[in-house]
């Protein structure tokens, strides 16, 4: 990821993980040249270096985070949906909609303060919308964030889940918070905008 960043940047939202020890270039000119050409998408620093002028030098590069190794994978996984959040808008780990609430932190649905059951992929495909409410998330776009890696990636499947959120969320039929924009995508949306 971090060579293909340093060649043409494609990632409008998401984040960045960067390490310091990089073969051709180091982590922090990678960082500086990222910020330098305009990318907004959050960064978070990997290293072994713990020293505060280390952590100093490359947040004042344009890195978002900074973790020392080792470290709980659970600590990391935290970091990045806080630097994902905040990038999105959102400080809370609550994601609210109307009556739709999702506790990013703990994964769970709620729809008038009632639980309601997702499976993994109907959680990250809300979860995507909703940090991205009021924009148009292409289903390209959708489909390369619920898939970690290059499966066979068919749009009709993604349509399931769509499907699927849409009755979960909306049984009686009057929220539609999921939009279908024909030939560009979705749109998060139930009159009030996501928090």
């Amino acid at each position: 990821m971090v060579r293909r960043a340093l060649y043409r940047p494609r990632l409008s939202s998401g984040s960045g993980c960067n390490r310091f020890g990089l073969p051709k270039l180091s982590g922090i000119e990678l960082i500086r040249r990222l910020r330098g050409e305009g990318v907004t998408f959050p960064i978070l620093i990997l290293t072994a270096r713990g020293d505060w002028q280390d952590k100093v030098e490359g947040l004042e590069a344009g890195a978002d985070d900074y973790l020392v190794k080792p470290f709980h994978i659970e600590e990391l996984l935290a970091r990045l949906n806080a630097l994902l959040r905040r990038s999105a808008g959102h400080a809370s780990p609550t994601l609210e909609s109307g009556p739709i609430q999702l506790n990013t932190a703990s994964q769970v649905l709620t729809l008038n303060g009632e639980m309601v059951d997702l499976t993994a992929y109907e959680y990250r495909v809300l979860e995507y919308l909703m940090l991205n409410a009021g924009k148009v998330v292409s289903k390209t776009e959708l489909t390369e964030h619920i898939y970690e890696q290059d499966y066979d990636r068919d749009s009709n499947v993604l349509e399931v889940f769509i499907r699927r959120l849409r009755r979960k969320l909306d049984p009686e039929g009057t929220l539609q918070p999921i939009e279908t924009l024909r030939g560009r995508g979705y749109r998060f949306s139930t009159g009030k905008s996501a928090n």
